[in-house]
């Protein structure tokens, strides 16, 4: 990750938005956000920036009105909900910031309503279609073989595809079968993996991975970290490498090709549910800060049982 600040002010913003986008990046990644997050914010900030200059608004002259008036033209731009919510987002975390330093005696974003979003449960996939789709990739193969290890551990452990990519060698704990995990906001947790998914991460390491691992990586050097799961020029694959390979394994196994790395996250929570594992071990295992955001998986059960009821029951 390069050292350049991510919110990059463009020229047009003057210096008391430019400051105060500079000043938020620094908050930031002294918070540890991931450089994802950091762009989205970025780009939603230079946008309502260039929206509050047009009339002549610096930082400190924008009110609750103006906040109000600008979530209403996104909804009027036929702005997604959930991409108003981001953004509004974006604007709490800048006036949060200009808060904390002393620059505004109150955010006038936390006035304003997040605008609703439509309910809608986490893809899951059955047992059995977890079962073929791992089973059907073959164990043979370097590519085969970095797949195959790497979707038995996302599914084993509830991993995210940038947790996933983020792995080093050094992270896996073979004799205590766990996993260190970096998540968000740098938080780090240490999650159990289970035998299937030990024993593909053994034939990777053995025999798939050397056969990508470049000379210099080999010999102990290079700057990468000793990513866990490499490419096929030897390099720490990319979320989008995660989500195509498993695009491609999804379409083999019969399956929609829309099954995404988070699918497999919200199977493995909503399978340890159905086993009888509690939702505060379930948010611990994730790594959410809150147990409302694990809640969701109660939602998918709750789901899963009224349409078993309704095929069932004769007076359902």
């Amino acid at each position: 990750m390069g050292s350049a600040a991510t919110i990059d002010p463009r020229p047009e913003l003057s210096p008391a938005w430019a400051g105060a986008l500079g000043l938020l990046e620094d908050d930031l990644r002294r918070r540890g956000i991931s450089e994802r997050t950091r762009r989205a914010y970025a780009s939603d900030l230079r946008q309502f920036a260039r929206w509050s200059a047009a009339t002549g608004l610096e930082p400190r002259g924008v009110g609750v009105r103006e906040v109000r008036r600008w979530v209403a033209s996104l909804s009027e731009g036929r702005i997604a909900p959930s991409t108003s919510a981001r953004k509004l987002a974006a604007l709490r975390a800048l006036f949060t910031s200009q808060r904390e330093h002393g620059l505004m005696s109150q955010s006038p974003a936390d006035l304003v309503s997040t605008p609703r979003r439509p309910s809608r449960l986490p893809r899951v996939l059955k047992t059995t279609e977890m079962e073929e789709l791992l089973e059907g990739i073959p164990a043979s193969g370097a590519l085969a073989e970095r797949d195959r290890a790497m979707f038995e551990l996302a599914y084993a452990s509830g991993l995210r595809a940038q947790e996933i990519v983020s792995l080093s060698v050094g992270d896996l704990d073979h004799d205590r079968e766990q996993v260190r995990v970096e998540g968000k906001g740098a938080k780090t947790r240490f999650v159990p993996v289970g035998e299937p998914a030990m024993a593909a991460l053994a034939r990777w390491l053995e025999r798939g991975r050397p056969a990508l691992t470049p000379p210099e990586m080999a010999r102990g050097g290079g700057a990468d970290e000793n990513p866990l799961f490499l490419s096929k020029s030897g390099r720490r694959l990319s979320t989008s490498d995660v989500r195509r390979r498993l695009r491609g394994w999804s379409a083999r196994a019969g399956m929609p090709t829309d099954v995404s790395p988070h699918a497999l996250r919200h199977s493995f929570a909503t399978h340890l549910l159905d086993g009888g594992a509690d939702l505060l071990a379930i948010q611990e295992l994730l790594g959410h800060a809150s147990v409302s955001t694990t809640q969701v998986y109660t939602r998918v059960e709750s789901a899963r049982l009224r349409s078993a009821y309704a095929r069932s029951h004769p007076r359902a």
